[in-house]
């Protein structure tokens, strides 16, 4: 393990619900929870506005409606989150050739590899400016650990959340991890926490107290070696610039049960066309093709065939997604489907077998438009709906986002990033001048200075960003 704090982990604060609250400024301030709003949809980012109520990221949708009734929940703009987030990845990027993202709003800088910094005073510096350079760029917040391993930087940044930066100095590393509960640790879940506290053990220090040969026993050989390791503060792990891509894939699930086969049909289709746009996106291809099906008793199958090359053509896959799909017992009703490609490739083979299928593509159409909305809110083709938080614009009010919809009508706060909080009006949910617009930028440069408009300043920047 090295001698000084170099290496870097950034955790930008509640990502996609500050985002939420940066480009709206009605909810700065405010309990905001980011995820699917079905039935059986999951919190993906809380506010921490929305966490003092008990809401956190992985707690069904329903029962954070119970803990804060009063919060606003919206659907992820994921398009506008990798945006951003490949914003910041780039001032990362400025400061080493070794960046290892782990999410889009997450990751490790080996700040030595760069020459960024070399000891703990330069290592603060380089520090407190990224979280500067993040704020001007995106307008968001982003919490800094520095330390001597990734294990540590990564505590040292949670550590230092909100909005926040934390050095471990390397020789303090012991007694700061001493006291702390055992589930600071990677690798250990509740599961794992559970059994250790069952054998007494509930902090750090008591698991080097142990010693070795009581974890290998208590956890298996494997897991108990890592885990002593890790009490004594020992990682090695390099940062590594690239993670190999193993697979692409898509899955959804559905807020009722689907018991109609033909539809069953057509949702794996249309799964294997967003697959091919995500594999033709990495510029990848691949030989396995992957159906996952979970049933209605939450069993889940899934089915895989491996084609004689690699490929990205829709024909091809939509094929093999089919007959995947023949070999599965669909009668009682399923509740997830998805499709991936794995045995990845950067280059593709013709498929003969698959000719027709590509004659018939061809006939059919291009592709589907993408959708970063979830299933609970896609609706049928010929329906138009307003998922809550996304961008909109008026021809008459300028832009706005959805505030909420249905029974036919869709509610719109008209305000901009840059505005007040802005006004709520209603319309029809068919209004003619009411359609999807791209978000704003969070941050204007000097160029784009907002001009006041109708309704809370949603004028000429609303419009010159609005979607065609």
């Amino acid at each position: 393990m090295r001698t000084a704090p170099t290496i870097l982990h950034l955790d930008m604060d509640a990502f996609f619900a500050s985002v939420e609250q940066a480009s709206k400024p009605s909810l700065r301030g405010k309990a905001v929870v980011v995820g699917g709003l079905g039935p059986r949809g999951v919190v993906a980012t809380a506010s921490y506005e929305a966490r003092v109520f008990g809401v956190h990221s992985a707690m069904p949708m329903g029962q954070a409606r119970r803990l804060a009734p009063n919060a606003a929940y919206l659907v992820p703009r994921f398009g506008f989150y990798k945006a951003i987030s490949e914003r910041v990845m780039e001032l990362l990027r400025a400061l080493s050739p070794l960046v290892e993202p782990l999410s889009l709003d997450e990751a490790f800088v080996d700040l030595e590899a760069g020459g960024a910094a070399w000891d703990e005073q330069s290592a603060r510096l380089v520090g407190a400016r990224l979280r500067a350079d993040i704020r001007a760029v995106t307008g968001l917040t982003g919490s800094v650990g520095l330390a001597a391993s990734k294990m540590l930087a990564k505590i040292a940044s949670e550590q230092a959340k909100p909005d926040g930066l934390v050095v471990i100095e390397p020789g303090t590393e012991r007694a700061m991890l001493g006291p702390m509960s055992v589930r600071t640790l990677p690798g250990v879940g509740p599961a794992t926490g559970d059994h250790l506290r069952r054998a007494g053990i509930t902090t750090i220090e008591e698991i080097v107290e142990a010693g070795e040969d009581e974890l290998v026993r208590l956890l298996g050989k494997s897991h108990g070696h890592g885990l002593y390791a890790m009490a004594l503060a020992r990682d090695d792990r390099p940062v590594v610039a690239e993670r190999e891509t193993k697979s692409v894939s898509v899955e959804d699930t559905y807020d009722v049960d689907i018991h109609d086969r033909v539809r069953v049909g057509l949702e794996v289709q249309r799964l294997a066309d967003r697959c091919v746009r995500r594999l033709r996106g990495a510029g990848l291809s691949g030989r396995t093709i992957v159906l996952k099906v979970r049933r209605y008793d939450f069993s889940t199958l899934t089915r895989s065939e491996t084609l004689r090359g690699p490929t990205d053509d829709p024909g091809v896959i939509r094929e093999a997604a089919a007959r995947l799909l023949d070999s599965v017992d669909t009668t009682g009703g399923v509740r997830l489907l998805g499709v991936g490609v794995s045995g990845l490739a950067d280059y593709t083979q013709e498929d003969l077998f698959a000719q027709a299928a590509g004659e018939r593509t061809e006939a059919e159409g291009p592709l589907e438009e993408d959708a970063v909305t979830p299933a609970e809110e896609r609706p049928a083709l010929a329906e138009r709906r307003w998922p809550a938080g996304h961008d909109v614009r008026h021809a008459v009010f300028g832009h706005g986002w959805v505030q909420g919809s249905g029974l036919g009508r869709v509610t719109v706060r008209f305000e901009t990033p840059g505005s007040e909080p802005g006004r709520v009006r209603t319309f029809r949910g068919d209004d003619p001048d009411l359609e999807p617009a791209d978000p704003l930028p969070l941050v204007l440069s000097s160029s784009e200075g907002s001009h006041g408009g109708p309704e809370g300043g949603a004028g000429a920047v609303g419009l010159r960003s609005a979607a065609p």
